[in-house]
């Protein structure tokens, strides 16, 4: 979470914004990145009363009208974190097919691990909801009048997300294990492995 956190930040001062070098976000301290909701209280009340697990760090604050590219920049600075989770899982693919601990092995369990994880991110962030990664890129795509209902969502923020993962989780569940087994899938079809 702090690399993807991180990435939003750099993105947005590569293209002439920045709030986050001034909120001292341009950081992998991930203490720097805790939110005390988002990462810690929301696991927790989740996994008490056994729903699914949903959390997040803290988002690194940009300003859409600071970057260069308009909309489009505002897209960039939203796909930066989510690429970087999916180039995370790549390059473990990789030391997995190449290296090829024993399955099982603590060595095998953190890479695998580490894939599903970035990958999930990956997948995850790129929904199109409102205030998702995915939603500033559709934003740039997305007539007016789509736009316009994507504001309205925002405004009640992650209160969207949590209903998601509340009342449509099973589905949003599926949909992330059919997506992490694809990509996976394909990252090991690269790197040459079974």
């Amino acid at each position: 979470m702090t690399l993807h956190e991180v990435m939003h930040g750099l993105m947005a001062y590569w293209l002439g914004d920045d709030t986050a070098k001034e909120q001292g976000r341009l950081t992998l301290n991930p203490i720097k990145h805790i939110d005390p909701f988002l990462t810690v209280l929301l696991p927790i009340v989740l996994l008490v009363i056994g729903g699914p697990i949903f959390g997040g760090a803290k988002p690194v604050p940009f300003n859409p009208r600071r970057v260069r590219y308009d909309e489009f920049g505002a897209a960039l600075v939203a796909l930066a974190g989510p690429l970087v989770n999916l180039l995370i899982a790549f390059f473990t693919t990789g030391i997995l097919v190449l290296f090829d601990p024993a399955a099982g092995s603590i060595a095998w369990t953190i890479l695998v691990m580490t894939i599903q994880i970035n990958i999930g991110f990956f997948v995850f962030n790129m929904l199109p909801i409102p205030p998702l990664d995915g939603s500033r890129v559709l934003y740039a795509l997305a007539p007016n009048f789509v736009r316009r209902g994507m504001e309205v969502m925002e405004q009640f923020g992650l209160i969207v997300v949590f209903a998601l993962v509340m009342f449509a989780g099973s589905l949003l569940g599926r949909v992330m294990v059919t997506a992490i087994e694809n990509i996976t899938r394909f990252f090991v079809m690269i790197f040459g492995g079974v």
